[in-house]
């Protein structure tokens, strides 16, 4: 080796390289025909439309389910064809047929009249989902009237419009009723709403002036237990599902108002019950037709009272990740639930909602309360400058910036917050005072000693 020739040295090995290592790569015809393959296939899984306004059903994303856990998937009864055909939900499919066969002997209405109503909808209603559906035609159309055809009877006879005989077991026992009004709102258990209005307005024989819209309101209602004056606003409603149906009801035209988008909000959006207190921030119960409908005044969070059950944590749940996915749908429960995740880290913050009547507990303990708060808040997109609480934030980041607020109201807190402490506090000052008067006593006894 040439050691004072590097270079001539890695340029002969270079060469020699060249000589005898050199390969003419040949392309494998199998892989490129299953490269073409795939470059020419329409993705199934998430679909073309899946970004489209018109799709409003999806399959939940893996991270919501790694921390939701099963919050999506239907427990009792299946609707639509994400969880179609699966075993544990074979009981009630059973039924749906004879609910099917009690609609045609009231109604007089043929099996072919439903099928063919359905049938120029298909299209529209494929596109309503965010996966290629893969039934035949006659397939998807014969589990859209089964399935509509079923919620629309149930609702029909939960709300009495029609005879009910009973010892019917979907309507006489209780614990199927609780299992189908979590299941009737699961975001990948659905069908479009208009494909339920259309077989509605077919079978509709006049029993009752209702709309569908009230009498799936009314069903639901047994749960979330809202004034009928309020549930009679929404009897016109359209949602694009059940779920968004309920969902509209609680976006008030005040929570529906345009956007201020210039509002410079911090990226922390609002700190934790226990800090806000320090900083002399309380909570209290507010008033409003709707439980998103929170404000801010002189120092004070208002917030409407909600019942935090099975049911509504399912509900919530399942708006987050229905807003999440749906291309042209406002984020409203995705801004409550992300207030709800700051202002609660422990147990404690919770108890503080329950003391303050904010909250109503049916859920479970009160950590179990701070974990379902937590976890709404996770894998969970949000521009809090474009949302409908950003002015909130703003407000209540300011006031706890603001120095004098912080102070006192930490001293208050500190040394104030129950009779014990204050009692502490006070004797201490007294303390301090004493050696105070004790020092100065002697202080002046020793300037100016008696004569």
């Amino acid at each position: 080796m040439d050691k004072k020739n590097p270079a001539l040295t890695d340029e002969n090995q270079v060469h020699e390289y060249d000589e005898c290592s050199i390969q003419v790569w040949e392309i494998n015809k199998d892989r490129l025909d299953s490269m073409n393959k795939n470059i020419n296939t329409t993705p199934n899984l998430l679909s073309n439309w899946s970004g489209k306004s018109s799709c409003s059903i999806f399959r939940v994303p893996q991270s919501f389910v790694d921390v939701n856990g099963s919050a999506y998937r239907p427990h009792i009864v299946s609707i639509g064809p994400f969880h179609r055909g699966e075993p544990n939900l074979q009981m009630i499919q059973q039924h749906k047929w004879r609910f099917l066969r009690d609609l045609i002997n009231r109604t007089k209405i043929t099996l072919e009249q439903l099928l063919t109503t359905i049938h120029p909808h298909e299209t529209k209603a494929r596109e309503s989902y965010s996966e290629l559906i893969d039934l035949t035609s006659d397939e998807f159309i014969e589990m859209l009237v089964l399935d509509g055809c079923f919620i629309i009877e149930f609702f029909r006879k939960i709300c009495k419009t029609i005879p009910v005989k009973h010892d019917d077991p979907l309507i006489s026992m209780s614990w199927v009723n609780s299992f189908f009004l979590r299941d009737l709102i699961r975001i990948e258990n659905q069908i479009p709403f208009f494909i339920l209005q259309t077989l509605f307005d077919l079978t509709n024989t006049h029993e009752s002036n209702r709309s569908l819209s009230s009498l799936a309101l009314e069903f639901f209602n047994n749960s979330v237990n809202r004034p009928a004056e309020v549930l009679n606003k929404y009897e016109n409603l359209v949602g694009k599902n059940l779920l968004d149906l309920l969902r509209k009801t609680y976006i008030t035209p005040e929570l529906d108002k345009p956007i201020n988008r210039n509002i410079n909000t911090p990226s922390h959006v609002i700190q934790c019950i226990s800090k806000l207190r320090r900083a002399g921030i309380s909570i209290k119960q507010g008033n409003g037709e709707s439980f998103l409908e929170v404000k801010f005044k002189h120092g004070t969070l208002e917030m409407p009272k909600v019942t935090i059950d099975e049911f509504m944590s399912c509900f919530m749940v399942n708006c987050v990740a229905f807003e999440q996915c749906q291309r042209s749908c406002s984020n409203q429960f995705t801004t409550y639930t992300t207030l709800l995740d700051s202002l609660v880290n422990t147990y404690n913050d919770v108890e503080y909602l329950l003391d303050q009547n904010v909250i109503e507990n049916y859920f479970g303990t009160d950590g179990e309360v701070a974990k379902l708060f937590n976890n709404l808040g996770k894998e969970v997109s949000i521009d809090i400058n474009r949302c409908y609480l950003s002015t909130l934030f703003k407000q209540v980041d300011d006031y706890y910036k603001n120095n004098w607020h912080v102070t006192l109201e930490t001293f208050r807190y500190t040394y104030f917050s129950s009779p014990w402490s204050a009692i502490s506090a006070f004797a201490a000052v007294l303390l301090l005072i004493m050696s105070f008067l004790q020092t100065f006593y002697s202080m002046y006894s020793y300037i100016h000693p008696r004569r």
